[in-house]
């Protein structure tokens, strides 16, 4: 007698409580209406975030699609391990304490379409290059994380725009609308699009460094975008002397290690989504990691105390970091980093200023000796991109002066060492393709040349070339410092 099968159907996904508030309290529908609202309680949780008041909100016409959105992210893997979240946090540790520096870069709007072979490598290819320049300037480990695999989503100060007399949504990120103005309306399907993206991305990611991409004897340099011979020579003097330690690595042997072959590279994006992050945050050892990225930030217009933001930051294990502009008061700060970093640990925040090369000198004094006074040990970067912002009077494109983004930097190194702290790091909006979105740098790029290539769909991004200015910058004014 054959044996019998028992065919059954596959257990269906269910959404937990937790998904089903978060698709209720972003959604507009009669079914989000019908739900009891739930009691979240004073204690952290995951879902803690909804009980606040947030801002950049989204909000979706289709509840049932929310629903099923995150219904379906809770079922799929971590995109990264908490092993590695916690390397993460001992690498940002120890630049806490002046023995790393911090490069962290990418995109300022990720978009799904730079899911490709040749944009990620040239993304990992600048970085490379740039954290080697750095390791030669610092004498100190290099960390670096990539703006990428999951910066699908921007604030916006304006929710809104005008176009052909029509209002109409803004493009605030692949993973809520399009960037078409016929497909503005938010659709929720994108929040699973993104998490595939992200995990198509990292996947490749780690499949070149694992295949020898990375290895720092291989760098391919060059230095024909250099218009001017004084500066050419001073990168050429570099160079010599990074092939130098290499050679002489070789010489006696030290290259065969495996620190020369790889890399540990890490990802991040500002966590916009909180149902999104919530939807991937895991419980392990005894703590919830948000398993979307390495590292999450806070941006400048979602830091508010009692804001949803904060409430899901202040719960999660990743180190996070946390955006300092201009309207930052000192004791604001200081009480920030109280609910985030109750603990007081080692890096377990960084602090990414962006003022403005007219505004650091201003600023970065008080917050850096309000911080000093607390007790919490943070990193320090600068992000000189987002305060130099401004338009070009020829062509009215958004763009920023390669001039004004390493004059911040400047200051900022200086401002720390008056300050007896350091500049742990630096994070910067860039490419690895050749834009022409910045004005300045080595190839002299000018007002006119924006039109050339100018592919960004939100803010203006460092070329390759541009970007390599910066690290050389970076390089010399740490060395001079020693």
């Amino acid at each position: 007698m054959p044996p019998k099968v028992v065919i059954t159907d596959p257990t269906p996904l269910k959404a937990s409580e937790g998904a089903k508030s978060a698709a209720k309290l972003r959604s507009k529908s009669k079914e989000a209406a019908q739900l009891p609202k739930p009691n979240l309680g004073d204690a952290w949780a995951p879902t803690s975030w909804q009980s606040k008041p947030i801002t950049q909100d989204v909000v979706y016409d289709d509840y049932t699609g929310v629903e099923a959105a995150l219904e379906k992210l809770e079922s799929l893997p971590p995109l990264v391990s908490p092993f590695e979240i916690e390397k993460l946090r001992t690498k940002l540790a120890h630049a806490a304490n002046g023995k790393a520096f911090v490069l962290q870069g990418g995109d300022c709007a990720e978009l799904f379409d730079y899911c490709t072979q040749d944009r990620i490598e040239s993304k990992l290819k600048v970085l490379m290059q740039m954290s080697l320049v750095l390791l030669w300037g610092t004498g100190l480990p290099v960390v670096r994380i990539g703006r990428i695999a999951g910066q699908y989503a921007k604030p916006r100060s304006k929710l809104t725009e005008e176009v052909d007399g029509k209002t109409i949504n803004s493009f605030r990120g692949d993973n809520i609308n399009g960037f078409d103005v016929s497909d503005r309306k938010p659709d929720p399907a994108r929040l699973v699009s993104s998490y595939f993206h992200s995990a198509a991305t990292l996947n490749y990611i780690r499949c070149v460094l694992a295949s020898g991409f990375a290895d720092l004897r291989k760098v391919d340099w060059s230095l024909e975008h250099v218009q001017n011979p004084e500066t050419k020579e001073r990168y050429q003097k570099t160079l010599d002397a990074i092939t130098e330690g290499l050679q002489f690595m070789h010489t006696i042997g030290a290259d065969t290690a495996q620190d020369m072959q790889t890399i540990d590279f890490f990802t991040s994006h500002e966590a916009l989504l909180l149902e999104y992050e919530q939807s991937l945050t895991r419980e392990a050892n005894g703590h919830h990691y948000n398993t979307s990225a390495h590292f999450i930030w806070i941006g400048d217009r979602t830091r508010q105390l009692d804001g949803a933001h904060v409430e899901f930051f202040r719960g999660v294990r990743n180190p996070i970091g946390i955006k300092v502009g201009p309207t930052m008061k000192a004791d604001e700060l200081v009480r920030l980093l109280d609910i985030v970093d109750a603990n007081h640990e080692d890096g377990r925040v960084t602090l990414i200023t962006r003022y403005g090369a007219s505004k650091v000198k201003e600023l970065l004094p008080a917050h850096i000796k309000a911080v000093q006074s607390s007790g919490h040990k943070v990193v320090w970067m600068s992000d000189p991109c987002h305060g130099n912002t401004q338009t070009s009077t020829v062509t009215k494109l958004k763009t920023r002066h390669v001039d004004d983004i390493v004059e911040e930097l400047r200051q900022a190194l200086e401002i720390h060492r008056e300050c007896g702290s350091k500049l742990n790091g630096a994070h910067l909006e860039l490419t690895g393709d050749a834009v022409t979105e910045c004005i300045g740098g080595s190839a002299g790029l000018c007002d006119e040349d924006l039109v050339v290539r100018y592919d960004t769909v939100c803010d203006p991004r460092l070329s390759l070339s541009q970007s390599l200015d910066v690290s050389f910058l970076i390089a010399d004014s740490m060395r001079a410092q020693k």
